[in-house]
């Protein structure tokens, strides 16, 4: 088992996060940010995002793991630097802003001499290429990550794959921490170049929007024409060939990763034919039309929203589907008010955060519910969701 490699990950979202308890456990690991209510989180052995596999691992495990806001101690001595900080996807520019992914490269190759520096957050394809050109040098590499919000420690304890875009001695052994640090026996691990490694990335989570749009568009034609969709999806999801992954309906994909992935995908498609991928974007606005029309059709003076959180298990709203459907909703002039916990104000985008669930049942017209709860039991018939699995 190696131990006592001494490892870098700069930024602690979820990805960051994970990976440091992850690794935490076998090696001596640094968070590096540039927050300062984090850092002092992570040094009190508290999660910075809601996980509950990766509070218990901080409560109960022994972990040599320290934040920290200063890069020079943090690059100092490490032999693997991550980088794990967020690419928002910049419509202007039509591609990921990946600044903060550049600014933390340039820094760990100057502040350090020999680690690699290996890129977690999702990127263009080809920019670790570019990143290598730019700085001449082999010390950075692509290794993709398949996480979910929520269950992000266990992903990387049981990881469906490894994946690591290089194959030097130092690549191959940045896979042996992983493996080293996983509970699942026998991963399968690829080494390919970062460049299809980027790409892989890429095409899994657009190939998963594929499919959530294909179960949501197949929920609109049962809607309109009467039919039961969960008889249909039950009788389509046999086929061993399709499986019932994936095939819960919902208000449309959305979370961090699906929108901003599949529009940069789409975008490194600039000159090469396809109908495909531009398909899987604009389907995405076409449901949350369709959603929202079905909502209006059902004249409510005050529509409520159920949590706005993509999922259960979830602290996170960023590009929540439910959001697409609210403002659609609002902009027909509808009163709109919002029961979410985790919002401390009492406003959002203009529209009341109730904290009272009760006050909220009760003034709600219609409860507009992307994935349903045991709480709203009680006023079932009030209720409008596409949850019809009762699973993420």
């Amino acid at each position: 088992m190696i131990k006592n490699t001494k490892i870098t990950v700069v930024g602690s979202g979820y990805v960051g996060m994970s990976l440091s308890v992850l690794l935490a456990q076998h090696n001596d690991v640094v968070v590096l940010d540039i927050d300062a209510d984090r850092v002092e989180k992570v040094n009190s052995k508290e999660s910075t995002v809601a996980d509950n596999e990766i509070e218990h691992f901080l409560r109960e495990h022994t972990l040599s793991l320290t934040a920290t806001l200063n890069k020079e101690d943090a690059y100092k001595d490490a032999e693997y630097v991550i980088v794990a900080t967020p690419t928002n996807y910049d419509s202007d520019t039509n591609r990921f802003d990946t600044s903060s992914v550049d600014r933390v490269v340039e820094d760990a190759l100057g502040l350090n001499e020999s680690a690699l520096v290996v890129i977690k957050s999702t990127i263009p394809v080809g920019h670790t290429a570019f990143l290598q050109k730019k700085y001449g040098t082999s010390r950075v590499i692509f290794s993709p990550e398949f996480l979910r919000e929520g269950q992000a420690l266990k992903d990387n304890l049981y990881p469906s794959r490894i994946i690591v875009g290089g194959q030097c001695v130092a690549s191959q052994k940045f896979a042996e921490l992983l493996q080293s640090s996983a509970a699942k026996n026998d991963i399968e691990v690829l080494f390919i170049r970062s460049t299809e490694a980027e790409a892989v990335k890429l095409f899994a989570n657009t190939y998963l929007a594929m499919r959530v749009s294909f179960f949501n568009e197949l929920d609109s034609y049962a809607l309109v024409h009467g039919l039961d969709t969960k008889a249909i999806i039950d009788g389509v999801c046999l086929d061993e060939r399709i499986g019932s992954g994936y095939h819960n309906p919902s208000f449309g994909y959305g979370g961090y990763c699906l929108p901003k992935d599949t529009k940069q995908l789409l975008a490194n498609y600039e000159e090469v034919p396809q109908t495909i991928i531009q398909a899987i974007v604009s389907s995405n606005t076409t449901r949350k039309d369709f959603i929202a029309d079905e909502i209006i059709k059902k004249k409510p003076e005050t529509t409520g929203f159920y949590r706005l959180v993509m999922k259960e298990g979830s602290d996170n709203f960023r590009f929540s589907a439910i959001q697409g459907v609210m403002k659609r909703i609002k902009a027909k002039g509808i009163n709109v008010v919002i029961y979410e916990p985790s919002l401390a104000e009492d406003s959002f985008f203009g529209s009341r955060v109730l904290k009272d669930l009760s006050e909220f049942k009760a003034i709600s017209d219609v409860i507009v519910a992307n994935r349903v709860s045991d709480n709203l039991n009680d006023v079932a018939s009030k209720v409008f969701t596409r949850d019809l699995f009762g699973e993420n």
